[in-house]
């Protein structure tokens, strides 16, 4: 009789754990300026100085010295076991002429077209399926001059 009054309290605790283990949990990247600052900036009036003392420092720069401005902000979701995904990516960029004036300010998102990773690039390395022993037969007979 005692047996199955336990056994009862520890199938509703399982249960408990298990339907709470599948609520999804959300994590938030970076920052974007919110509406009234970036209304605050006047194009073809601030300057990169002025964007930064308004909204804050980019979270990414362009690639060369007179890119734009970037903010990015991604919502990722993990539902379980399964791999977070991306729900939600806003994107501002602010542009700036020759003279650092800005010249456009824009909002993307994951809806405005493909999806594009900001990830580093790393070179592949030339060594793919080769084995220690491969690599150092072949290398036999290759020494340099210089030593």
């Amino acid at each position: 009789m005692q047996f199955t009054s336990y056994r009862k309290w520890i199938t509703a605790g399982a249960v408990c754990l298990t339907i709470g283990a599948c609520t999804p949990t959300y994590k938030n990247h970076g920052y974007i300026p919110p509406q009234e600052d970036l209304d605050a900036i006047i194009v073809g009036v601030d300057t990169r100085a002025s964007v930064e003392e308004t909204v804050g420092p980019p979270s990414s720069g362009g690639v060369l010295n007179d890119g734009g401005y970037y903010y990015v902000r991604s919502r990722l979701r993990t539902f379980g076991p399964t791999a977070s995904k991306e729900i939600e990516r806003q994107l501002v960029a602010i542009s700036f002429d020759s003279a650092g004036v800005v010249s456009n300010i824009e909002r993307f998102g994951l809806e405005d077209g493909q999806v594009v990773p900001l990830t580093r690039r790393v070179t592949d390395t030339a060594v793919s399926n080769k084995t220690f022993l491969r690599q150092l037969i072949g290398n036999i007979g290759m020494a340099g001059a210089g030593i």
